[in-house]
């Protein structure tokens, strides 16, 4: 019985994440780009982040997919998914594997910033495949710059919640990834 408690907490806190992320991406959606045309801070994406650092990849890439499908949706700007969903999955897939065998060497911050340049990098190479246009990857260097800051800001602002939230908030997440890790281990 304790198991599908446990469970059915753990896609509520998913569902919840994922509802946060939608709204933090549709108000910046609403907010002219940041120095260059499609930049953006990324704030959703501490969402998707919170989600990796609590539950694990899986639950961080439902928040990435449902976010960027919904976000499509309801911002009526379908052509952007490629680019969101390319940027979010690749961004995802680095953090999660810094944060499998890099962490605690290297931190949040370090991850998230990791993280925020692959997504522009990636968003930036899928532009100019699909306009055939080798000129996009120009903005490149300016793409890894905004998504350093972006990942910055966003692996303070995680680091610090988990700082200074106590520890009790966020126990029962934290000993649900350890528990499964346990059960599993012994399968």
């Amino acid at each position: 019985m304790r198991g599908k408690y446990a469970i059915a907490r753990r896609i509520a806190a998913v569902a919840a994440l994922t509802a946060l992320s939608l709204i933090v991406f549709l108000i910046e959606n609403l907010l002219p780009p940041l120095f260059i045309p499609g930049a953006k801070l990324g704030l959703a994406n501490a969402f998707s982040f919170t989600a990796l650092v609590l539950y694990g990849p899986a639950e961080a890439f439902a928040v990435v997919v449902a976010r960027t499908l919904l976000g499509a949706v309801f911002a009526g700007n379908l052509s952007a998914l490629m680019y969101s969903f390319t940027g979010g999955v690749a961004a995802m897939t680095a953090s999660a594997l810094l944060l499998c065998f890099l962490h605690p060497r290297i931190s949040l911050t370090a991850v998230s910033v990791a993280g925020a340049a692959v997504h522009n990098l990636t968003q930036n190479a899928v532009f100019a495949l699909i306009s055939s246009t080798p000129l996009a990857f120009s903005y490149a260097p300016y793409l890894t710059l905004i998504g350093a800051l972006s990942g910055a800001i966003v692996g303070v602002v995680i680091t610090l919640i988990f700082k200074r939230v106590p520890m009790g908030v966020f126990a029962r997440a934290l000993g649900e990834k350890r528990g499964e890790r346990a059960e599993s281990e012994q399968a």
